[in-house]
């Protein structure tokens, strides 16, 4: 209960980081990872945790979060029959072992490199939802074979190291392959759980080894982070999500845009001075 006490600001920062993620990915459709990583990054500079530390323990909690929010949309999107189990079955032994890469690699990466990847990487989403053309397409369907292990590898390892659930990088890539939209959204939304979870458990045991650890986690997963995030974020989405229906959709995607290119250069910016 003291340890509570002592800690009760960084508790009802962390609350209020979950609203925030919920909201944003309700009203922009996006996975979780892209607005909690930065979100706890600056809550956790705030109070006082060294930059190395909170960059990891960032993507390391969001990682277990999207556990939870990968599997409560993928069974929706199931439902809907809006996902490619075939998929599924052939991608995740290749996204696996690309997770658990990525978490050992950035776990052992200088915190400011991450912090600059997270960046760049925000500012290539935004470029591609700001003019991207759902109607560009690279091929009529998936690789197979050593394209397919590669691509899959690649989704595991850089979702793994930028904190997020593999469905940006997956609905591009599955999109520009020609499957439809409604159908590459339900798919990557497996993507989630076969990161999130081997890469949350590398990033614990790394953790617990690294000689500094934010208050209340395990190795670099915050436990009060990750239980107010997922259920913030599975409480407040739907709200959001009512309220993008009451917005144009060309507002909405330019927004969303506008706001990773801030967080992009932001991070950016903090990346390089360290």
């Amino acid at each position: 209960m003291e340890i509570l006490l002592e800690q009760s600001n960084l508790l009802l920062a962390l609350a209020a980081a979950g609203a925030f993620a919920g909201l944003i990915a309700g009203l922009f459709g996006v996975g979780g990872g892209v607005v909690i990583v930065p979100a706890l990054y600056a809550i956790l500079g705030e109070f006082g945790i060294d930059d190395d530390t909170r960059m990891k323990t960032a993507i390391a909690t969001s990682l277990a979060t999207i556990v939870v929010t990968s599997i409560r949309s993928v069974m929706a999107h199931y439902k809907r029959g809006a996902v490619d189990v075939r998929v599924l079955k052939s991608w995740v032994p290749w996204i696996i072992p690309g997770a658990m890469t990525g978490a050992v690699l950035a776990s052992r990466l200088p915190g400011n490199w991450l912090v600059i990847g997270f960046g760049a990487f925000a500012i290539l989403i935004a470029l591609q939802m700001g003019f991207g053309n759902a109607r560009w397409r690279l091929a009529d369907q998936l690789p197979e074979g050593l394209a397919k292990a590669g691509l899959a590898g690649f989704i595991g390892l850089s979702s793994a190291m930028a904190g997020i659930g593999g469905g940006v990088v997956g609905v591009i890539l599955m999109t520009v392959c020609g499957k439809p939209i409604h159908r590459a959204v339900g798919t990557a939304a497996g993507f989630g759980a076969a990161i999130g979870l081997p890469a949350a458990l590398v990033y614990m045991v790394s953790g617990w080894l690294a000689p500094v650890q934010a208050p209340m986690s395990i190795g670099y997963v915050n436990v009060p982070g990750f239980l107010f995030i997922s259920v913030l974020t599975a409480t407040l989405a739907p709200i959001g999500a009512r309220l993008a229906h009451a917005l144009p959709a060309g507002v909405l995607r330019r927004s969303f845009a506008v706001l990773l290119v801030v967080t992009g250069g932001m991070m950016l910016r903090d990346g390089f001075t360290f």
